[in-house]
């Protein structure tokens, strides 16, 4: 899940451990399935998505075309995968296993850092507090 923001932070054990200002929140979910190559290819296309204005106020502009003046705040987000279509208690059972999970959060961060994006991160597994401010607001799932 990808949010416009105009600053965000996450926070754990009641301390910041990322913040950035104007840029995108990523809630990051893998799926069973997902790969190395998925990984490469959201990073791609998140930092490609034209969803800042332009000089005329439609949505125009990508990550990369603000240069530094944008950022993403990565968070990891298992909870993405949870399946209530039967009964009240989510399932999990789509999600990836914690440490293929973890490794793929990780490429998805150093691909975009790779691409010349500032990324700020959460802490995987951890119980993290996320505060945002969604701008416009922009809220869009993306899938490979």
């Amino acid at each position: 899940m990808v949010q416009r923001v105009s600053e965000a932070s996450v926070s754990i054990d009641g301390r910041v451990a990322g913040e950035i200002g104007a840029g995108l929140v990523v809630l990051l979910g893998v799926g069973r399935g997902d790969g190395e190559r998925e990984a490469t290819r959201l990073a791609d296309k998140v930092c490609r998505l034209r969803l800042f204005d332009d000089a005329d106020g439609r949505m125009n502009r990508s990550l990369l075309d603000l240069g530094g003046a944008g950022a993403i705040l990565c968070v990891s987000q298992f909870t993405l995968y949870g399946d209530v279509r039967r009964g009240l208690r989510p399932s999990f059972t789509e999600a990836a296993e914690p440490p293929v999970a973890e490794a793929l959060y990780d490429i998805f961060c150093r691909e975009l850092e790779a691409r010349s994006v500032h990324v700020e991160t959460g802490r995987f597994g951890a119980r993290m507090t996320v505060s945002l401010k969604n701008e416009g607001p922009v809220t869009l799932m993306v899938e490979t």
